[in-house]
């Protein structure tokens, strides 16, 4: 299921003579799917995303595609080390990632509970 940020329509240059066409709601797209609207409803919140060698990626969720890659923008990486001063995990600044279906581990959403229950419904 892809899911990606909308954008709303920018007129683009015409003549005085035209006028804008009305646009649709994004919600009222006729192949939606629920799917689709419910990871609506993550878009920009923020994740947490465990990989299969023990790192974490925490930033804003961006988008997900059909294969199940997720994007996260502003995304920090933490790692384990094994030295214990100051601290034992490592962090860096990465940007916007795209971290592949295939090395994710985990994955959580900051959401109420009430969302949190509601997404259990996504899994098939």
């Amino acid at each position: 299921m892809e899911v990606s940020a909308e954008s709303s329509l920018v007129p683009q240059h015409q003549s005085p003579h035209q006028s804008n066409p009305p646009t649709m709601p994004v919600s009222s797209e006729p192949n939606s799917s629920p799917f689709v609207s419910q990871v609506r409803k993550m878009l920009f919140r923020r994740m947490l995303v465990g990989v299969n060698d023990g790192r974490f990626f925490v930033g804003a969720f961006h988008c997900i595609d059909k294969q199940g890659n997720v994007i996260l923008q502003d995304a920090v990486e933490y790692r384990s080390t094994h030295r214990s001063l100051p601290s034992p995990m490592e962090q860096r600044c990465l940007g916007l990632i795209l971290i592949p279906a295939s090395c994710r581990s985990s994955c959580h959403v900051d959401c109420s509970l009430e969302e949190q229950l509601s997404l259990l419904s996504l899994k098939k």
